[in-house]
């Protein structure tokens, strides 16, 4: 008995050390085969980004060279097809400068002249305005339809280059203008996308700002001259929707060749929504033959 007590106890002592120099064993090779396979997961990890590194410079180098290309073969594409025009700009709110320098640059080899740049104040000050348009003004103060009446109005005198409420509001209307004035033969509208309003008095300024700007650009159509509206490929908030329900054209890419190209032959007269984006029609529209006449 004794002997069986002390061969079980030998037993257990020998599968317990047994296991401890196993649980020994096993940790050096466990870390072995950890650090292994670390090793071969970063050299892996490393090699696939230089992979996508020489992609992204490949990939890089055919943009640059597609840009160079298409800024090369912009002004063969469309020099002078708006020769003797003389163009309007009609911002609301603000004029961001990178859009105002894509307009420029994609008029300059047209012939076209910019004849005129003017940025609406919005929200309106419409009590301001009352004042300087006197009596006959109606309670345009008061009352979005009247104020969208004489909005109207004002958008069809931006392209005439005269009016009586256009001259006697001006200072009110725009909070900067540059250029001779109309009359036009065609207006880019630029509409930057303004923060949401909270509050029941931003509210109301929004509903007013929108009335006002609705109008004025549908009295601007009412000329019947072509109207584009314009904005760049990357900005966040698009404003390509406000102007699906009003009678323009758009381009939502004016930054890039393509967008360039396509205002070009909108202020030629092609009708629909063009650029990069969901709401576009095509990227371009057809490229109409530009009227000798005119």
């Amino acid at each position: 008995m004794g002997y069986s007590s002390r061969y079980h106890a030998a037993s257990l002592a020998a599968v317990f050390l047994a296991l401890a120099v196993g649980i020994v064993i096993g940790a050096g090779l466990g870390d072995d085969v950890l650090s292994g396979t670390e090793d071969s997961l970063r050299e892996s990890l490393e090699s696939d980004i230089e992979d996508a590194r020489g992609e992204a410079d490949s990939l890089q180098g055919q943009l640059d060279r597609e840009r160079e290309f298409g800024s090369s073969a912009y002004p063969a594409l469309v020099g002078k097809t708006l020769a003797g025009r003389r163009i309007g700009v009609l911002a609301f709110g603000d004029l961001p400068g990178d859009v105002s320098t894509d307009i420029e640059e994609t008029l300059e080899p047209t012939g076209a002249e910019l004849a005129e740049v003017a940025v609406v104040s919005i929200p309106p000050d419409s009590e301001e305005l009352a004042k300087e348009l006197g009596p006959g003004s109606g309670s345009i103060e008061a009352d979005d339809a009247a104020l969208a009446r004489l909005a109207r109005q004002l958008g069809a005198q931006f392209v005439a280059g005269r009016g009586k409420q256009l001259e006697a509001g001006r200072d009110v209307v725009f909070s900067r203008t540059s250029g001779e004035g109309g009359p036009l033969d065609g207006v880019v509208v630029v509409r930057p996308a303004r923060a949401q309003s909270e509050g029941e008095e931003a509210v109301a300024e929004e509903t007013s700002a929108s009335a006002m700007e609705t109008a004025m650009i549908a009295g601007v159509a009412d000329a019947g001259e072509p109207v584009v509206a314009v904005e760049r490929s990357g900005v966040a908030d698009s404003s390509i929707p406000f102007f699906e329900p009003l009678d323009v054209a758009s381009v939502d890419s004016v930054d890039l060749v393509s967008g360039q190209v396509a205002l070009v032959f909108a202020l030629l007269g092609a009708k629909g929504s063009f650029g990069v984006k969901d709401t576009a029609d095509s990227l371009l529209p057809e490229l109409l033959e530009p009227s000798r006449g005119g």
